[in-house]
């Protein structure tokens, strides 16, 4: 029982990861009054050119460490501009938010599909980013192999926490983020180029997204698949309402939704008489129960959140 609590813990740390990633970029999107259900169709790309890049270098062997990095980048620079997109759909065109993002994670997933079977074919490993435990701190029992023991990048994710919460509340672009989220014509009258906001909010929140697909081809699977986003971007847009738009919260959200899933792999694993059905569905039936139970979420929310601004409307 121990070893699956450990084994449970440690995978949490490790898969939770790219929702967390996600999930950050999408809070900043709402923040600034924009939901995109599109993030699903982000992570694709970002995880399918995320493998393209050190695939193409060395097909299944090693190559350098900065191959694999440019790897990251672009996919989180392919995220920004399907970002800015959708920016342009639903900020300039002022298209319905919901069904312009089920239209782009359609494209997303779709190209996604489309470029890996014309550029690969068919399944491929790569190396990818490997684990690097921490000198010192990776021999402490336990706690080691739970917290100190990771990919790179894993270190990077539970950073970018803090980090996110310093841009938000503490600086002034973060200020007019929550600004033109809460009330655009307010903003407006202050000289606050809301729709500038709300696309450079777009471009940050789709980069992270799709730096979020990246990293689970490079440093999780180690490959590509259709299905490898499987419903975490639709996730990481629940987790933002879960968590009241607060990074912490919504680490707290990601780390409860990953905890679930790992737990439900650990007692295939170790072949518990139970149910495989009921435990792989066992997490998405824990985000739908939370949120259902969490209605006060709402008043903690951007008012103008899914409203597009039009200064001639006055709205």
């Amino acid at each position: 029982m121990g070893a699956i609590l450990v084994n449970t813990l440690t995978f949490t740390v490790r898969f939770s990861v790219a929702l967390l990633i996600a999930s950050m970029g999408e809070m900043f999107n709402q923040k600034a009054g924009i939901f995109n259900l599109g993030c699903e169709g982000i992570m694709s790309m970002g995880a399918f050119l995320g493998m393209l890049i050190p695939f193409s270098v060395g097909g299944a062997g090693a190559v350098p460490g900065y191959v694999n990095i440019l790897g990251l980048v672009v996919g989180a620079l392919c995220g920004a501009l399907m970002g800015l997109l959708f920016g342009l759909v639903v900020v300039t065109f002022r298209a319905p938010q919901g069904i312009a993002g089920i239209g782009m994670q359609m494209f997303g997933v779709g190209l996604a599909g489309t470029f890996f079977r014309s550029f690969i074919g068919g399944q491929q490993s790569i190396t990818g980013i490997e684990s690097v435990a921490i000198p010192g701190l990776s021999k402490i029992p336990v706690l080691g192999d739970i917290l100190f023991s990771h990919n790179p990048v894993v270190y990077f994710a539970y950073l970018l926490v803090p980090l996110a919460w310093f841009v938000i509340y503490k600086t002034p672009w973060g200020m007019k983020v929550r600004a033109v989220g809460t009330f655009p014509l307010a903003a407006d009258s202050l000289g606050i180029k809301v729709n500038r906001i709300r696309y450079q909010s777009l471009a940050v929140g789709g980069a992270m997204a799709g730096f979020a697909g990246a990293f689970l081809t490079l440093c999780q699977a180690k490959q590509f698949s259709a299905g490898i986003i499987n419903g975490r971007g639709f996730i990481a847009v629940a987790l933002v309402y879960f968590g009241q738009w607060h990074p912490v919260k919504i680490l707290m959200g990601a780390i409860l939704f990953t905890f679930a899933e790992s737990l439900q792999r650990q007692v295939q694993m170790f072949g518990q008489a139970f149910p495989y059905e009921f435990l792989a569905m066992l997490p998405y039936i824990l985000v739908i129960v939370v949120l259902a139970f969490n209605r006060k979420s709402n008043k903690f929310g951007p008012a103008a959140l899914g409203k597009p601004f039009n200064r001639e409307m006055r709205v």
